[in-house]
């Protein structure tokens, strides 16, 4: 089921969710619904506080580009990307690499404003998966840019958050007129 996709303003946007203690029907539900509505909006992430849960429940799918990561290892092995798309994950642990990245994001929940944002280039994550198991993941690219993104959403934190103070204060009308419902 196609989930809609509450936008910038939304108070659930900024909370720092609850971890999921247990995956039942409900979870996998949500889970599968989130999948169906990322695909949907034609986006490569989508965190639950984006549909309204404040849980630590995200999905990823970078699979449309399998050039966007120079390496992906998965529980210490080389991994190819499309047998881990979509990628579905709570509660994430980061450990990011120190060499920053900049490249051009936008979200789901906040239309029409994309902006550079700068971000550790790599990263290792363990991503408990529903069924249970954790995936120790490496990767670098939009895979690494797209599970930060998620898990920012995860802590109630934007993209807007991380641009430049320059960038800010040009975004600074429209997302008032956003966070205004317009």
């Amino acid at each position: 089921m196609i989930l809609d996709i509450v936008q910038y303003g939304h108070p659930v946007l900024r909370e720092r969710c609850q971890p999921v203690e247990r995956v039942d029907d409900e979870v996998r539900k949500l889970a599968e619904d989130m999948v169906e509505t990322m695909y949907d909006a034609q986006g490569v992430g989508l965190a639950a506080p984006q549909v309204g849960v404040a849980l630590r429940l995200a999905v990823v799918d970078v699979a449309h580009d399998p050039e966007c990561v120079s390496f992906l290892k998965v529980n210490g092995e080389d991994a190819k990307l499309e047998d881990w798309m979509p990628l579905v994950f709570i509660n994430p642990e980061l450990d990011l690499g120190t060499e920053k990245e900049k490249d051009t994001e936008g979200c789901l929940s906040i239309r029409d404003i994309r902006a550079d944002v700068s971000r550790p280039a790599a990263l290792r994550a363990k991503l408990p998966q529903l069924d249970g198991t954790v995936i120790e993941l490496e990767t670098d690219g939009l895979l690494a840019r797209a599970i930060q993104h998620e898990t920012d959403h995860l802590n109630g934190v934007l993209f807007i958050d991380r641009v430049s103070p320059a960038t800010k204060v040009s975004l600074r009308r429209k997302l008032k007129r956003l966070a205004a419902g317009g």
